[in-house]
């Protein structure tokens, strides 16, 4: 019997949400339990900023351009590598519980293993594996997928409408009319995305999350090594938690993000300073990426409904810790507790109110690039807790998972085993990460390639829709943590940029060929 990993991830949700990385509005004393026991990462960095490349990055341990899911809506090959199939094939047993997203969600014609899967009532399905010998679904046996409303076929959405149908339109509807990304909003402020959802909590998907993840692992042996992934869909908007949940929180007396500014002059300074896109999307006349309400203008977004946003927000992440605090609680009651190394992250964070914009898209600041990482190595293995401030990437997970299970890496991953303290670290050479933003939507495009080191982030552009292939940004992150001051044309720095610029291209990732074709906007 060997050390079993409980991988947690969150959708869209910031670093600073976390009381151990000095968030003040959400409470979490769960993570914030595991982080001061074992290893909290000061700047964990996302591959791509958004769901579907990240969350392959994860599963492959591969970056997006050789994976080859390039933006939203490029479905992840059936048969790409996968940490899951590893392990299972080294007798681990495999689940995944929650958001997956691997496969577009827009899939009416059932096209996708994923969403023909949900309607099957299967735990999985025997597919081609990277090696070309057949095993479960991406590796893994167990598989229920949810997503972050009732509608549609996943398996939450299923469980809702069979047995509590006239709670199915109590979520925001994330798409209008139009099927475009809703722009309406529906709680005391008007803000986007908003609504008080009348759903009882133990019905909502955050609940449903947890509660099928233990029974999964109550239906184990006691002797069983096993990977469970539990993938809850909060906190990415829609931002519409339990009604009853609102009184844990009141949005009036949630604080404004230190990266907001109120000043609108001062905040339209900042945002001139950036590449064009920046100031498009702020005054509506561009949008880049299907994540954003197309008819939603971000010069309107008033101080209340930031902080009402970032309440509804904070009340979600309360909700993730306590239910993770329940399946930690079945863990220890099997006999495991000293046996799990427990892995809590997210696929990329949310702007959430900095520099004057919502939601995310082709913006490398900390807002969405910065990101919660927690490891709580299995007691049994006397791992020391730490706080790593080298930079580490999602990319690096996949081979830590292998290295927990006592076994080599796959010859595909590009990460490496995270380190367990800052001279781990130095030891080995971590010192940067790569991400990369590829998107062409509504006959837009843009691309950006961003190296993050320990003091600098630097960002180049490639020719697009309105960038010209000379921009960029350049950021010191002691001197200015907000990313406001872009220095990409400060004379006194150009050398720096220059060497940065060189450096990002001499480390990208081999692409995949052919390109894999978009398929669906999300």
């Amino acid at each position: 019997m060997g050390r079993k990993i409980l991988f947690v991830t969150t959708d869209q949700q910031r670093y600073d949400t976390l009381g151990c990385n000095g968030g003040t509005v959400a409470r979490t004393p769960v993570v914030d339990a595991l982080a001061a026991e074992g290893i909290r990462y000061e700047r964990a960095v996302p591959q791509s900023v958004v769901c579907m490349p990240s969350r392959s990055t994860m599963l492959t341990g591969q970056h997006q351009a050789t994976h080859g899911v390039w933006m939203n809506g490029v479905p992840l090959p059936t048969d790409a590598p996968s940490v899951a199939t590893l392990l299972h094939r080294a007798g681990y047993r495999t689940a995944l519980i929650g958001k997956a997203h691997f496969e577009p969600f827009l899939d009416p014609l059932g096209r996708f293993t994923e969403n023909r899967l949900s309607a099957s009532g299967a735990p999985t399905t025997e597919t081609t594996q990277y090696d070309g010998l057949p095993g479960p679904h991406r590796g893994f046996e167990h598989l229920q997928f949810a997503t972050h409303g009732a509608t549609g076929w996943l398996h939450y959405a299923q469980w809702l409408g069979a047995n509590h149908p006239h709670h199915v339109r109590d979520y925001y509807q994330v798409l209008d009319g139009d099927l475009e990304v809703n722009a309406a909003g529906f709680g005391d402020t008007g803000a986007p995305q908003v609504k008080h959802n009348p759903i009882p909590t133990e019905w909502y998907h955050t609940d449903w999350v947890a509660r099928r993840t233990i029974d999964w692992l109550d239906g184990l042996d006691a002797d069983d090594d096993w990977f469970c992934w539990m993938s809850f869909p909060d906190p990415h908007h829609p931002w519409d938690p339990p009604e009853s949940e609102l009184h844990r929180i009141d949005w009036r007396d949630v604080p404004l993000p230190d990266g907001y500014r109120s000043d609108v002059a001062e905040r339209e300074r900042i945002l001139d300073s950036k590449p064009r896109h920046w100031r498009l999307w702020y005054d509506g006349a561009l949008v880049s990426n299907y994540e954003a309400p197309t008819h939603w203008v971000p010069a309107t977004l008033t101080d209340d409904q930031v902080r009402e946003i970032n309440a509804m927000n904070a009340i979600e992440c309360e909700l993730i810790d306590e239910a993770l605090g329940r399946v930690l609680s079945a863990i220890d009651h099997r006999g495991w507790g000293d046996d799990v190394d427990v892995v809590f992250t997210t696929d990329h964070g949310e702007l959430q109110g900095d520099f004057g914009l919502m939601f995310k898209g082709p913006y490398h600041v900390d807002g969405l690039m910065r990101l919660p990482l927690v490891w709580r190595p299995a007691r049994s293995s006397a791992i020391d807790p730490a706080e790593v401030t080298r930079p580490v990437g999602l990319v690096d997970l996949a081979p830590t998972f292998c290295d927990i299970a006592g076994l080599p890496s796959g010859d595909w991953m590009q990460g490496r085993r995270l380190p367990t303290d800052d001279v781990d670290a130095d030891q080995r050479g971590v010192e940067s990460q790569l991400t990369a933003w590829d998107s062409e939507l509504f006959g837009v495009g843009v691309y950006l390639r961003t190296l993050t080191l320990e003091d600098w982030v630097c960002t180049a552009y490639l020719p697009g829709t309105v960038h010209d292939g000379t921009e960029g940004e350049l950021y010191h992150l002691a001197d200015d943590p907000l990313q406001q001051v872009n220095r990409w044309d400060d004379p006194s720095v150009c050398a720096v940029r220059d060497d940065l610029v060189a450096q990002l291209w001499d480390t990208q990732p081999p692409e995949r060929h052919p390109r894999i074709d978009l398929q669906a906007p999300v």
